[in-house]
């Protein structure tokens, strides 16, 4: 099945997305037959690696995305955070079923500088009927430094 977008604004149908499971769809956005979501773009990262209950994305904060002070924003911490453990538990997403999160966490612990390649993995915890639990951290790539950690839980459901 070939979902390749030519742009951002054909994402995946719920049907797609429901008609296989969470590792099988994340493996398709890892191997460019399933288009990958926008944010990435807006952000500057992407899908690095996926197994069952753990997925990793890599990316470089930019100019754009700091804050006043010239710091990279606690949201690019967050969001990067929020995909690596919310995809770690969509690996256990079961077909015919969705998820979202319900609440995440984040613990910056130190600033990245502007231009360094992070790495945020998220490992799931848990993964039940209808809740996902998963931690994740982000690290810098070439100094293995620990830059931000998180938890987040996830509700999962029947697609109606």
């Amino acid at each position: 099945m070939s979902i390749i977008a030519t742009s951002y604004e054909q994402l995946p149908t719920l049907d797609v997305t429901t008609s296989m499971s969470g590792l099988d769809f994340m493996q398709g956005i890892l191997d460019g037959t399933i288009s990958g979501p926008p944010i990435g773009a807006t952000l500057n990262y992407h899908l690095h690696a996926v197994e069952d209950g753990k997925v990793s994305f890599r990316g470089t904060p930019l100019f754009e995305h700091c804050n006043p002070m010239g710091t990279v924003h606690g949201g690019w911490y967050g969001t990067l955070l929020d995909s690596a453990m919310a995809c770690a538990v969509m690996t256990r997403v079961p077909k015919g079923s969705v998820y979202t999160t319900l609440e995440y966490k984040v613990n910056i612990l130190r600033p990245i500088p502007r231009g360094t390649l992070i790495e945020a993995n998220g490992h799931i915890q848990h993964a039940g009927r209808s809740t996902g639990i998963s931690n994740g951290e982000i690290r810098g790539v070439e100094d293995g430094k620990l830059y931000a950690t998180g938890s987040t839980t996830c509700i999962i459901m029947k697609a109606t």
